[in-house]
Order: structure tokens, then sequence, then C-alpha cells
């Protein structure tokens, strides 16, 4: 009997990711602030994403964070990659977070504070996938008056949305989401005000999906419509 000829290709890594989740409190519940993606991405193309992107080499140095708060931050990620090495969690966990202050600041034109910031959550892009990213999700309640912007070119609309909407929208097929954004949203669905989310107990537990769960997930948004 002859053996099957096999193939083996690399798994790409996961870069690591920063995005943020901007709440506000409005008469009907809970707002997002969420961009629109352009269908020329050669990722998330077309998606409705929350603020966000990788993390750069510069991230790493040039901050002064509170020692209190990036030890807590540093226990929010524990189970996570960044946090796996118990030696680099601190020095990883502000990061992370520069990553995030800046990136709001890039594609929404917003300054938030580090205090600000909660991490919330970790998704991990399947095995599969030809880009992957390790990302690090954070839960922000800007100052009141703060203003956040479209002002990011992969993007074609930047805007407050409130998070039942934009549930509804997905499942009528007039707006996409990937499976993190989907399940995040679905969850913060739950809650009354940014206070209320702010407060909750919550557990950060990294989110790998399997193999082929991508496809699926888009299949089936698609067919129950």
């Amino acid at each position: 009997m002859t053996d099957l000829p096999t193939t083996h290709s690399a798994v790409p890594q996961p870069r690591l990711a920063a995005s943020v989740i901007l709440l506000r409190d409005a008469p009907a519940g809970l707002e997002a602030f969420v961009q629109h993606r352009v269908s020329t991405m050669d990722f998330a193309a077309g998606m409705v994403v929350f603020p966000g992107g990788r993390v750069d080499s510069a991230d790493g140095s040039g901050w002064d964070y509170p020692a209190e708060l990036l030890q807590r931050h540093a226990s929010e990620w524990n189970q996570s990659s960044v946090g796996a090495n118990p030696a680099e969690a601190v020095r990883n966990a502000g990061t992370i977070l520069t990553a995030a202050i800046r990136e709001v600041q890039e594609e929404a034109g917003l300054t938030i504070e580090a205090g600000h910031l909660r991490p919330w959550a970790n998704w991990i892009t399947p095995t599969d996938m030809p880009k992957r990213f390790d990302t690090f999700f954070y839960i922000a309640k800007p100052t009141a008056g703060a203003t956040p912007q479209h002002q990011t070119t992969e993007a074609w609309q930047s805007l407050w949305m409130p998070v039942a909407e934009i549930l509804a929208a997905e499942a009528a097929g007039t707006l996409k989401l990937m499976p993190p954004t989907y399940y995040l949203l679905k969850e913060l669905a739950g809650f009354g005000t940014v206070d209320q989310v702010w407060t909750a107990e919550h557990s950060v537990v990294p989110v790998l999906a399997p193999v082929g769960s991508m496809a699926a997930f888009l299949k089936e948004r698609e067919n129950r419509r």
C-alpha cells in the first residue's frame, strides 16, 4: 500500500494587535464607535470593526503608566500569550496598552487616558487563516464630550451606532461582522449602561477558534438570512 502524499505548510504566527471598544450611553441603550472597512482591504474587507491595529515595535517603550494600573492589566491578561511569562507580563501589558491608545488616536482622532481602558477579551485568528492576529480587546469609556472622528483610509465611514442596531443590521444582512466583533457585541447587548460594563465581574479567557470556523461562521450567517 502506497502512502498518500502529504504537504506541510507552516502555520502563520499571529501578530499582536489591539482593538478598542469605545462605548457611550444613549437614550436607546449602549452605543459603540465602529468603522466600516473598505472592500479593498486584504483583511476584514467590507466588515464593520472597532478601531485598532497591529502592535508596533515603538509601542514597547516611551510610556510611563502607573505601576498599579500595569499590574492590574497584566493580571487581567494572565491567561493570554502576553501573560505567559510572568517576568515579561507587566512590560507586555504596557506595550499592548500603548498600541491601543495609539490606534484610537490614529484612527479616530481621540486621545484616551490609560485609566479609561479596561482589558476585556482576547481572540486569536484560527490557524487555517493566511493572516493571523492575537488581538487584545479593551472596553473604553471616553470622557464626557469626547468626540471620535473618521480619519482612517482603511474605512469609508466611522460613527457611533447603537449596539442593538448593529446586531439587527448584521442579522438582516446589511452589514458584516467578524466573529469576535459579533460575539463581543452580543455580550455587550446584555448591559444597560457603560458603568455596568465597566464594573462587571469579567475574566479574560483567550479564544482560539477552531480550523474552519471562520468559513463556517460566514456561511451560517449568510444562510440564516
